[in-house]
């Protein structure tokens, strides 16, 4: 009994489960080890529920160590993920264990390493725009940057997606926050939204790290933004999005090589 802890414990070490977050693992480095499926599965479904398809061009901003791309990248077509990631080591970390060089030369993904939200990077325009748990350790100033680029490479029907944490007051540092969080208001949101002449839709969809999400769009375009309903249990929607029958078959194969690794 007590080898088979042991056992468990290394295999939850080795997957980044047991350590804290920031630690310098590369599923660790981006959030909580035991959510990292969780959040995969999240991103990957509000975004097909607002209109992603496999012709779409995605930009994923902190894309991390592919947290969320090892479900887009599969689904996208060849050459329609890009993401944008100042740490360089957890891009190389996340194809090795997650993706696989096989995937890579199969769909062709494209990657930056900037580290200030130069979103024009890659010259061209995308459908949608993805930053998950960026803007809850972002200056104003680094959002506002953001923003500004993101309306550059924006169509007249982009989409998009972010998270941030709502709160009181306003978080007034000039740097980024790591591993904790900042706070902003819903109205500091819209303002910066609007300074860009875009529109700030909050969504309702659950998030389990307490996160709000939030659509950034061309005005004439907010009103087309689907509607997701009212506000749900979230315990019971978290776990609608683990049920969802391509991604709960890519976290079993997952759990399976990790499984395989910690043998070998």
């Amino acid at each position: 009994m007590r080898a088979g802890r042991l056992s468990d414990e290394k295999a939850e070490e080795k997957s980044g489960e047991s350590l804290p977050t920031g630690t310098n693992h590369y599923r660790a480095f981006v959030g909580p080890g035991k959510k990292y499926d969780l959040v995969a599965a999240m991103q990957f479904n509000l975004l097909t529920l607002l209109g992603l398809r496999e012709n779409h061009t995605l930009l994923d901003i902190g894309c991390g160590s592919l947290r969320g791309g090892r479900l887009f990248i599969p689904y996208l077509l060849p050459g329609n993920y890009h993401g944008i990631e100042p740490e360089e080591w957890l891009v190389y970390e996340g194809i090795k264990n997650e993706i696989g060089r096989d995937l890579i030369d199969l769909k062709k993904p494209s990657f930056s390493h900037d580290g200030d939200f130069t979103l024009t990077t890659f010259g061209r325009e995308f459908d949608f725009l993805l930053a998950q748990s960026i803007f809850s350790h972002a200056s104003g100033a680094q959002i506002a940057r953001c923003l500004s680029e993101a309306a550059k490479v924006m169509t007249p029907t982009s989409i998009f997606a972010a998270t941030y944490v709502r709160g009181d007051v306003n978080y007034t540092g000039d740097e980024w926050a790591y591993p904790e969080c900042v706070t902003y208001t819903p109205h500091y949101m819209q303002s910066l939204a609007g300074e860009r002449d875009l529109a700030c839709v909050p969504l309702s969809w659950p998030h389990p790290n307490n996160q709000s999400w939030v659509v950034f769009t061309h005005r004439q375009n907010a009103k087309k933004i689907p509607a997701l309903g009212d506000p749900i249990d979230m315990g019971k929607r978290l776990r609608k999005l683990e049920k969802y029958i391509y991604v709960k078959a890519r976290t079993k194969i997952s759990a399976v090589l990790r499984k395989r690794k910690t043998r070998a």
